[in-house]
């Protein structure tokens, strides 16, 4: 099996051999332009072997969303109800810089002129009360086909109660273009909210063209080289999908990479039997954290793509919204490749921008000129000072030197090491808040977690990290570089659906079963293809009555009276914890209901590492280093250690580097590191 991770820097590639356990880890260049094309060129280092399923995680419909200069977003229309074409223009009143009277919201993906209205009207009910008009229809399927309109979106006002209209003028737009893409809100996201339920429609179709392309490109490319085995692609959600499950709603991926991480750090934290878990990605252009409680990933439904991210939080009102499952992650942008700059009032920055894969953080010689935070750790003495990727990757301490000289030492007047170490500082600080953000902020105590740490910078800067907010015990992975590519390895298939239902709980009865148990029927039929075992449970976003936010309730089956009761009472408990209070004599609605269906995947068996005394051997000791230390005030010298040559009981005491072919662990003064029985660096503090 094999999963592959393209990240803004790295294309990973984990494979696992189920007979054996023994696992193949591959580190490339990312090409930025022609993605399929660098997952191919990885991909072919394993075409000879036996492969019996690929998964895969991609950036590309975040990318195309940002702009990315090769991927052009689809010539597209929105079809919508008389009277509502500027709902995805108007949005709501909620402005992402406050005070900025020069803000300007995000542009529109579909420009006015390509708004088009049909006669129709059903009501809150789902009772039509203007039938569609089939005239207003043919003249705007006309216009679509003249125009040379690729994608259209069908938004009606109230389809998320009754979609008869949407289907009628979808069938016919396919039928007059069968080329053209077509997507209906109550397809994509069958909600209530209009703002959010056709802005979700419109990310989504203006996508389809390009993600549907995309994996069209890497399943022939797959073919070519004599692979046939199934291609499953990572959702926001955690779980994986088929490509052609992605392809009609490519929305669901826009979180594909970053969620892989987090789905792996669930894994390792139920096999090493630590219930609370913050996920730490420091990958080479952004840091991301996610928390997983009692081996539970945290989900969230709201998200904005294409928006700003300011201290780690989305920026409401910057971006697009989009409705569905998302792994709740905040992220600042602090990676390997992330710029130090000195602004124009001479305090010096870090970050947003990252020098990438190309051309790389300065030390990597291939052009880059500007000084990263992989330079600075480079000149603090904690990476390599000859290689990267176990000699694969030359280093050079020069480049790094001059290019802190130049663009900072300089401008501020300060030595090479305190700039450097200056830079560190920043980002452990960024770096640090949205830790906080996905524990403190969410109501939990940082100090009942243990940190996964992974991605390449990930096991450097874990242990300041920890101190800072207070944790005690973190483990790094035993190929963190490689961590989120693992993690694909590990997903199940998840398929979700949603159905409004607008309600209170004392008028519900037998519809919510009737309704559950159609959704369910839909789910099943759609993962028809999965002969493993389909787990199916059912939900509802329930909330006072008057209220203007939802709290997810597992609700039993069948969903009759009792569950119905026992639901309600469960949500006053909830509510109670997660906002204080309750008000059990309030009435109670249903909003939506949803149905979840897991295609349990078989995991692979973690190969146990070979057992050792305490003191790590000698040949695990590759150098002294003279190693820069907060703590410590100053340069250390320190012992460096080869991670694959050490063995499970070996103890490490601080200040100590780890190094390995993807990742390199700083144990910080201290600090303690001590290999586990799956190979695992344990640090304790």
């Amino acid at each position: 099996r094999a999963g592959i991770d393209v990240g803004g820097t790295f294309t990973d590639v984990v494979a696992i051999d189920d007979r054996s356990g023994a696992v193949v880890n591959l580190k490339f260049p990312s090409t930025t332009m022609n993605p399929a094309e660098g997952v191919l060129n990885a991909f072919s280092k394993l075409a000879k072997k036996d492969v019996t399923l690929v998964t895969h995680a991609t950036t590309i419909a975040t990318n195309a969303l940002l702009g990315q200069s090769d991927l052009t977003l689809p010539k597209a229309a929105l079809v919508t109800t008389y009277g509502f074409k500027d709902i995805v223009e108007i949005g709501r009143q909620r402005r992402a810089e406050l005070y900025n009277l020069f803000f300007q919201k995000p542009r529109q993906l579909i420009p006015r002129r390509y708004r088009f209205e049909v006669r129709e009207r059903i009501d809150a009910y789902g009772n039509i009360l203007t039938p569609l008009d089939a005239d207003d229809v043919k003249t705007i399927s006309d216009k679509v086909r003249s125009d040379g309109i690729e994608a259209i979106a069908v938004c009606f006002l109230n389809s998320y109660i009754n979609p008869t209209h949407e289907l009628k003028v979808k069938e016919k737009i396919e039928s007059a273009s069968p080329n053209t893409y077509v997507c209906c809100s109550s397809q994509a996201a069958r909600e209530y909210r209009e703002y959010e339920r056709f802005s979700t429609a419109v990310v989504n179709v203006m996508l389809m063209p390009i993600v549907s392309k995309y994996m069209e490109n890497l399943a022939n490319g797959l073919n070519r080289m004599g692979i046939s085995s199934p291609l499953l692609i990572m959702q926001s959600s955690g779980g994986m999908a088929s490509t052609s499950y992605v392809s009609t709603k490519p929305a669901s991926i826009i979180e594909s990479g970053p969620a892989a991480g987090v789905v792996a750090s669930a894994f390792y934290s139920q096999v090493l039997g630590i219930d609370n878990v913050i996920s730490f990605d420091m990958g080479g252009t952004t840091a991301k954290a996610g928390a997983i409680r009692t081996g539970v990933v945290e989900v969230t439904s709201e998200y904005e793509v294409g928006g700003g991210v300011h201290k780690g939080r989305i920026t409401k009102g910057s971006g697009y919204p989009v409705r569905g499952s998302f792994v709740d992650l905040a992220e600042c942008s602090a990676g390997g490749g992330t710029i130090a700059w000195v602004d124009e009032g001479g305090a010096l920055r870090v970050g947003p921008l990252s020098a990438g894969a190309s051309p790389g953080p300065a030390c990597y010689g291939t052009g880059g000129a500007n000084p990263t935070v992989t330079d600075a750790n480079l000149l603090l003495g904690r990476l390599n000072q000859r290689y990267l990727l176990n000699g694969e990757k030359p280093i050079h301490v020069d480049l790094a030197k001059r290019a802190l000289e130049e663009k900072i030492c300089r401008i501020l007047g300060m030595s090479v090491v305190d700039a450097a170490s200056g830079i560190v500082k920043i980002v452990n600080s960024e770096m640090a808040k949205i830790i906080s953000m996905v524990s403190i902020e969410r109501g939990y105590d940082p100090v009942d977690f243990s940190i996964m740490a992974f991605g390449g910078a990930g096991p450097m800067h874990v242990c300041a990290l920890a101190e800072d907010i207070g944790i005690s015990k973190v483990v790094v992975p035993p190929n963190p570089g490689l961590f989120s590519a693992f993690g694909l390895l590990v997903s199940d298939l998840k398929y979700e659906t949603t159905r409004a239902v607008m309600a209170g709980v004392k008028s519900i009865r037998e519809d919510l079963e009737m309704t559950l148990a159609d959704m369910e029927g839909d789910l099943l039929k759609t993962m028809s293809f999965f002969k493993g075992n389909i787990a199916v449970d059912r939900y509802l976003d329930m909330r006072y009555v008057g209220q203007s936010y939802e709290l997810l309730m597992p609700i039993g089956r069948p969903a009759n009276d009792s569950a119905l009761k026992d639901v309600a009472k469960r949500f006053h408990e909830r509510h109670r914890e997660v906002y204080g209070y309750s008000a059990e004599d309030a009435d109670v609605e249903v909003v939506n209901a949803r149905v979840i269906a897991v295609g349990a995947v078989e995991k692979p068996k973690l190969k146990p590492a070979a057992k050792g005394g305490a003191n790590p051997p000698e040949e695990s000791i590759i150098e002294e280093r003279k190693v820069f230390f907060e703590e410590a005030g100053g340069f250390v010298e320190c012992p460096v250690f080869r991670r694959e040559k050490l063995k499970a009981g070996n103890t490490i005491r601080g200040p100590a580097i780890i190094e390995q072919y993807d990742s390199t662990t700083a144990v910080y003064p201290r600090w303690a590191a001590e290999i586990d029985d799956y190979a695992n660096i344990v640090l304790r503090r």
